[in-house]
């Protein structure tokens, strides 16, 4: 059974469990305590050297970056596929994807946000307008593809849950947290919601996971 190094709130943790749980592959969950700095510690640091999570080791390697861990998984492991066929379409969810992994997430991650508080000085009120900045306007670009294209169904590609959604909720998680209103957003909500319907994401939810006590 491979290892997952895990952070029950981490965004990206959170990604590749719904990209687990979608294709069926179970873990062994080893929480990485964010909060206590164990990441940053030596036994953390000679899993994945970045100090990062999250981390997944089978018996041949150990994977790092979750964008590149979801595309092994796919490769690896094809059926049932997070991507679609056609290569443009493929081009297309990757892009949705990106919005969140490239261009949302980066921002509003938690080395980030810590610089802000302690070597910058920022009060919460500022951490708050920042985040809520970057999620607005990621989430106004990821609702205007997806009213443009009309690919979607009950989820972000038709009506399979795919790469995209398991990239969206993690992220509509963390606007929560900041206190984004998510109205404005109203095939997000639609689709958030029925992803939130089937077991995959469910169990993947940071709320689900044995460190979230």
């Amino acid at each position: 059974m491979m290892k997952l190094y895990s952070f029950f709130r981490s965004g990206t943790s959170h990604r590749l469990r719904i990209a687990l749980n979608l294709k069926g592959i179970k873990t062994e969950y080893i929480p990485v305590d964010l909060r206590t700095e164990e990441h940053q510690g030596k036994g953390f640091k000679a899993i994945n050297p970045q100090g990062l999570v999250p981390a997944l080791v089978d018996e041949k390697a150990t994977l790092t970056q979750s964008p590149a861990i979801i595309e092994w998984l796919e490769e690896a492991y094809p059926t049932p596929a997070l991507l679609p066929v056609d290569h443009h379409h493929r081009a297309y969810v990757r892009a949705l994807a990106a919005i969140v992994g490239c261009d949302m997430h980066p921002l509003n991650n938690r080395r980030v946000l810590e610089r802000l508080r302690h070597q910058l000085a920022h009060d919460e009120a500022t951490i708050n307008d920042w985040c809520q900045t970057w999620i607005m306007d990621g989430f106004d670009a990821f609702e205007a593809l997806l009213v443009e294209h009309q690919l979607h169904g009950a989820f972000c590609f038709g009506d399979q849950p795919g790469l995209a959604d398991a990239y969206l909720v993690p992220q509509v998680e963390s606007a929560r947290r900041f206190k984004v209103d998510l109205q404005r957003w109203p095939l997000i909500m639609k689709i958030e919601a029925n992803c939130m319907q089937l077991e995959s994401f469910i169990q993947a939810a940071p709320g689900q996971q044995p460190d979230a006590a």
